[in-house]
């Protein structure tokens, strides 16, 4: 026979995960939705290149001054990929940030995003923007 007493702590065993479930689940969502929203902008040292990478590290804008005609089409490239690499690293540390508030950079939501984002990106977070 099934005794109720002694299922009591199973039940509350089964209701604490359930609840522990649905307070991961609300914390995964914010965190899809704050990250959503970002993005950053960086201007390179000399001011001549901006630019600005969505959610997913993807270039939304590219600014360039009227100045940049006066040097080579070489040097304006490498500031175009260094800027954007930058502006990627940007947007990484603030997924950081925002994982951090949110399901923690320590868990496994959080290092799976933040391993991600790395991944997609393929940028080093250790290294500084020049902006």
């Amino acid at each position: 026979m099934f005794d109720e007493a002694e299922s009591g702590p199973s039940f509350d065993r089964i209701d604490e995960w359930e609840r522990g479930f649905a307070e991961r689940a609300a914390q995964a969502k914010a965190l899809a939705e704050r990250t959503a929203r970002l993005s950053a902008t960086v201007r390179s040292a000399d001011g001549l290149v901006e630019v600005t990478v969505g959610p997913n590290g993807q270039v939304t804008e590219l600014r360039l001054d009227e100045e940049i005609r006066r040097q080579s089409a070489a040097k304006t490239a490498q500031q175009i990929l260094s800027t954007m690499r930058a502006a990627q690293q940007a947007l990484l540390r603030q997924v950081g940030e925002v994982t951090a508030e949110t399901v923690g950079t320590a868990s496994a939501t959080g290092k799976a995003v933040l391993a991600g984002l790395s991944a997609q990106l393929n940028v080093d977070d250790e290294e500084e923007p020049r902006s």
